[in-house]
């Protein structure tokens, strides 16, 4: 893409993003997000855009206790896996941090492996690290921190072996 090109890009991307951050248009993300989801799941995580490493995240809904899935884009870090809860700048955290908030185990898939993980804020001491990676992989992140006054969670998912936790989990 040329230079001229970019800021084009952007522009509609972010026009877009924030069309589908209202919450009127969440019937219309989680349709999308299924799809991608079923796509992905169909070529073996093949069906992505390289610049950005996306996974399928497993949680179990708070509410309803049925797992719920949902692509997310993705830095590694060391063996961890780190997202941004950033819903496109939306003022309301997504569903799928509200759910690791209340049972903090998960499943990922990345491309065709999948892992058992617990999730976990990232502290005070490593966030800004972890969000400079983030926005360095993902620069429209830096966009959706304007959008909201709420600071992004930055999202650690770190591989279990097994769970430790004997509420419901995402496989199930």
């Amino acid at each position: 893409m040329s230079a001229a090109e970019e800021p084009r890009t952007s522009r509609l991307f972010n026009a877009a993003s924030d069309i589908l951050r209202r919450p009127s248009m969440r019937r219309v993300t989680r349709t999308l997000s299924a799809l991608h989801s079923a796509v992905y799941r169909w070529t073996g995580g093949r069906a992505q855009n390289r610049k950005y490493p996306t996974m399928l995240l497993g949680v179990v809904g708070r509410r309803t206790g049925r797992r719920r899935t949902v692509p997310v884009i993705y830095i590694k870090d060391g063996d961890r896996f780190v997202v941004a809860a950033a819903y496109s700048g939306s003022d309301t955290d997504p569903d799928w941090w509200l759910n690791l908030r209340a049972n903090p185990f998960a499943e990922v898939q990345v491309q065709k492996s999948t892992f058992h993980v617990e999730a976990a804020q990232a502290d005070a001491a490593e966030r800004p690290e972890l969000w400079r990676r983030l926005v360095q992989m993902y620069p429209y992140f830096t966009d959706y921190q304007k959008r909201t006054s709420r600071e992004i969670p930055v999202i650690v998912l770190t591989p279990v072996l097994r769970r430790r936790h004997p509420g419901r989990n995402p496989d199930g």
